[in-house]
């Protein structure tokens, strides 16, 4: 559990602190300004255009429901980069700067938990359509994932609300940290967010390593199969007599498409986590640190959350390497011929033929 002289999840703002070790750092105050203001750009442009594309597709998936759980987190979270840009490069006002622990910091720390959730969702997904492949889906299955996506969203906001309105009291000085802003009652809630939070990453990345060492097995078996069927030589040829790809290669290429969800996951959510734990303890009083380390594992765990909001740039590469639908519906917006798709996702076409449980990773049913 982190003590109440650091910042951490759900407190607000993890930037102004009374440490004189970490208060004007020139990552802190410089690099990260401009990196969260690319990050602003880039994800504002990329995560807008998804939502645009994402709410003219149905939801006829698990897949696509939880893709658009994920657009929608990853908007709010985009939103509030101006505000810690502001706030971490000081030239934010006080006012602004208890708006960002009140309001833009929580809704930073919500998002992030709800993609977190909604990955180890989709990776349950992807294991059971592998180990599954020809289990369908139906009107009442859909309505239920519905639901569960609005459960989590109301499970949430009502876990970090209490830091919105605990978080009132005047700030001492012109320094000060969000946990100063917190009533008692603010604080002990705090806590049990900080607990929860543990919990929903921890739960999520044994269940997404679960899934993904079934669903690796899998298509291990799978291709085998591929390559004992074609233990012959034989070559499939074009009429003109030109050699064409085996279905088994298609496969392949959709294989290592199936992991980008694993590797968002470990990339952008899973250092931050292991990188709380010496910054927490460098911030509490049992153990003493020196200025310089704790300077280091404040540097780190800032690096680590930067990671952490990259999930909202790289999310749209899952969009559109995973889901025909969210391609075919970009292409068609854009106007493009339709072997543009087949370029850049390197397959030869959209309805690559193969096991149903590849073919269903791209197709997003």
């Amino acid at each position: 559990m982190e003590g109440n002289t650091t910042y951490p999840l759900f407190l607000g703002n993890q930037s102004h602190t009374n440490n004189t070790c970490s208060r004007d750092n020139v990552l802190k105050t410089v690099v990260f300004p401009v990196l969260y203001s690319c990050l602003f750009l880039l994800g504002l442009s990329l995560n807008g255009v998804a939502a645009w594309v994402f709410f003219r597709i149905p939801s006829k998936s698990h897949f696509i429901i939880y893709l658009k759980n994920i657009v929608v987190a990853d908007v709010i979270m985009t939103f509030t980069f101006p505000f810690k840009v502001l706030s971490d490069s000081n030239m934010a006002s006080t006012g602004l700067r208890i708006f960002v622990c009140r309001v833009s910091s929580v809704l930073f720390y919500l998002t992030m938990y709800i993609s977190i959730l909604f990955f180890g969702l989709i990776s349950i997904d992807r294991c059971r359509k592998t180990l599954k492949p020809f289990r369908g889906t139906n009107a009442a299955r859909l309505a239920r994932r519905k639901l569960l996506s609005g459960a989590i969203w109301t499970f949430l906001l009502v876990l970090c609300l209490p830091n919105v309105i605990l978080t009132r009291k005047t700030p001492p000085s012109s320094y000060f940290r969000c946990s100063d802003l917190k009533t008692a009652a603010g604080l002990y809630w705090h806590e049990v967010v900080n607990h929860v939070c543990q919990v929903i990453f921890w739960g999520n990345l044994v269940t997404v390593i679960v899934c993904y060492t079934l669903i690796t097995k899998e298509l291990y078996k799978s291709y085998a199969r591929a390559q004992a069927h074609s233990s012959g030589g034989t070559i499939c040829r074009a009429p003109g007599g030109a050699s064409t790809r085996k279905p088994h290669q298609a496969k392949r290429k959709m294989n290592a498409n199936v992991f980008l969800v694993l590797a968002v996951f470990f990339v952008c959510f899973v250092p931050f986590h292991f990188a709380r734990v010496p910054y927490t303890m460098s911030q509490t009083r049992v153990v003493p640190f020196d200025c310089q380390l704790k300077l280091f594992f404040f540097q780190l765990k800032e690096s680590t959350l930067f990671l952490s909001s990259l999930n909202s740039l790289l999310d749209p590469l899952i969009y559109f390497f995973l889901c025909q639908s969210f391609r075919a519906t970009l292409f068609k917006t854009l106007q493009l011929p339709p072997g543009s798709c087949s370029r850049l996702t390197g397959r030869g076409s959209d309805t690559d033929t193969g096991s149903a449980a590849l073919k269903d990773s791209s197709v997003c049913a």
